[in-house]
């Protein structure tokens, strides 16, 4: 596998404490060329629907092979496993817990082929694994060597089983449809799994939207 230097990085973990830079020195330290870009560390803490969410948002966008580390783990340190993944044109790595499903299910909607692997090679960790900082210890260089040209096949066991959220669907009502939010943007405005096909029968009249009662 040729260089891949397009890195980017979503986390939970915060601006205050460092630990964004932490995970950054890491890649470095491994492949120095690497350009990393931030999507987001202000994830709510170990919220994986809201990462699912952005990451699907976000990633797209980005090159070809782009490699992109998420970090949203309230699994850390259990039997979950830490994973690599190649889903279309993109590489993805982090824990096995749901964060991908969405992007999951729009690669095999489009006929895109899914590629995981089980991260169980040492060789490609930091030296001493914390059990509660696997961002920095296998994550992040796991990335850095997918950056330098290892293959992804190297980095572990295949597996064909990823975990997937049971993400919220609409329902249909003697009333109209039950939908649930399922993220709120930083100006707070409400994403809802409400579409616009839902409501082709009421359109182009008005549609009478209501939330707790509201």
């Amino acid at each position: 596998m040729p260089m891949n230097l397009w890195l980017t990085l979503t986390t939970d973990f915060g601006l205050k404490d460092g630990t964004v830079g932490i995970l950054k020195g890491v890649i470095w330290s491994i492949c120095p060329q690497a350009r990393i870009a931030d999507i987001s560390h202000t994830i709510r803490p170990q919220d994986i629907l809201e990462a699912a969410f952005v990451l699907a948002r976000a990633t797209p966008y980005f090159p070809a092979n782009t490699i992109h580390v998420f970090v949203v783990d309230p699994g850390v340190g259990t039997a979950r496993r830490p994973m690599a993944a190649r889903i279309g044109e993109a590489y993805y790595v982090g824990p096995d817990n749901g964060a991908l499903t969405l992007l999951l299910e729009r690669a095999e909607g489009a006929g895109q082929a899914c590629e995981f692997v089980h991260l169980t090679r040492p060789a490609y960790w930091l030296p001493e694994v914390s059990r509660v900082f696997h961002g920095r210890d296998i994550f992040a260089p796991c990335a850095a060597h997918l950056a330098r040209g290892v293959a992804l096949s190297e980095l572990g066991e295949p597996f064909s089983d990823p975990v997937r959220l049971p993400i919220p669907k609409a329902q249909p009502t003697r009333q109209g449809w039950l939908g649930q939010v399922l993220y709120v943007d930083w100006f707070g405005n409400l994403v809802v799994n409400l579409r616009s096909e839902h409501l082709t029968a009421c359109l182009p009249d008005a549609v009478r939207v209501r939330i707790k009662g509201n």
